[in-house]
């Protein structure tokens, strides 16, 4: 049977139900988990665990032992602890990664924005400036009428005064 891929696959019906998760909860859970996993309880916890399992084990009458020394029962268990421990530790790391990547676009389009938005300004002001060179300052002016005074001054000293 050929897939053509303008069509959408025929639902597969299965005697046996498939478990649905929500993979959104649970990575929530896993990252709970991983954070756990990561802090001083867990190794506080997990000490006091192997050292109860390893003491009970040792010192209890041989009727309540049920992990005699090589405590293979307690390998298995820290093993199974582990084999899960380390997906759960994958997992929440590919949602934080997948969660840095989202932060890293915005950022990058903010900084774009941002460098328009500068280069929009530099723009106007540079306007501004041109614009500024054309409009006569209040010392230019100050300094033209002092300029035109000195030469009507000039005038009349050589005029003689006026009456």
């Amino acid at each position: 049977m050929s897939t053509r891929l303008d069509q959408p696959r025929e639902i597969r019906r299965t005697l046996v139900p498939r478990p649905h998760y929500d993979p959104d909860s649970f990575g929530r859970l896993s990252e709970r988990i991983a954070r756990f996993l990561g802090t001083a309880r867990f190794l506080v916890y997990m000490t006091v665990f192997v050292g109860v399992w390893i003491v009970w084990n040792l010192v209890a009458p041989s009727a309540l032992r049920f992990d005699p020394y090589p405590f293979i029962f307690l390998t298995l268990m820290l093993s199974l602890q582990a084999s899960y421990a380390a997906p759960l530790i994958l997992l929440a790391q590919n949602r934080q990664d997948d969660r840095d990547r989202v932060q890293y676009e915005q950022d990058r389009a903010q900084n774009e924005r941002s460098i328009a938005d500068t280069e929009y300004l530099t723009r106007e002001i540079a306007g501004l400036r041109v614009a500024l060179n054309e409009v006569v300052t209040r010392d230019f002016l100050r300094s033209e009428l002092q300029q035109i005074l000195k030469e009507l001054d000039a005038k009349e000293d050589h005029r003689g005064p006026v009456h």
